[in-house]
């Protein structure tokens, strides 16, 4: 059974989850008062720094709903989370790549769930593009969230498989 960890030994994970939700929430303050609403400033060639409101998810899914998609992305994030704190509780003590990425995802999902509950819309202001192609804008939450998820998807290939062994005909 593997060594669960100790609810003292996860907080420094937690405390990382709680840096990505505060250097979320200070670039967030920062666009909100330093730039106006939909209007790109260039940065470099390929990035700009466009303030805008998403009241959906990711690519802005289900952004031209009504108003129920608040409440229903909000209830979401907050079972997530509760299933991160859960899954960080319970990691071995030595797996310190899941618990960043669990951390990560942590403090992103809280990022985002902040804003949907005090605005009804989360704020974004990353904006890269090519050409004519445009990158939907996205913000350090998302950053955190999508580095978490490929750290989490890249486990899959870095911890060894559980292969049975082979059958030596002796119990």
């Amino acid at each position: 059974m593997p060594e669960a960890r100790e609810p003292r030994g996860m907080v420094h994970w937690l405390v990382l989850s709680i840096i990505v939700f505060a250097l979320d929430w200070l670039t967030k303050q920062w666009a909100s008062s330093a730039l106006t609403y939909g209007e790109p400033v260039p940065v470099v060639p390929f990035f700009n720094l466009t303030l805008l409101h998403n009241t959906g998810a990711a690519f802005s899914f289900l952004a031209g709903e009504s108003g129920w998609q608040r409440w229903f992305f909000v209830v979401l994030a907050v079972g997530i989370s509760v299933m991160l704190v859960v899954w960080l509780a319970r990691l071995p003590r030595h797996d310190r790549w899941m618990a960043v990425a669990l951390s990560l995802v942590l403090g992103g999902a809280l990022g985002n769930l902040y804003d949907r509950v005090l605005h009804g819309y989360v704020v974004d202001f990353i904006h890269l593009y090519y050409d004519k192609y445009h990158f939907p804008a996205f913000n350090i939450a998302d950053m955190a969230i999508t580095a978490g998820a490929v750290m989490i998807a890249l486990d899959v290939f870095r911890t060894p498989g559980h292969e049975s062994k082979p059958e030596t005909g002796h119990e």
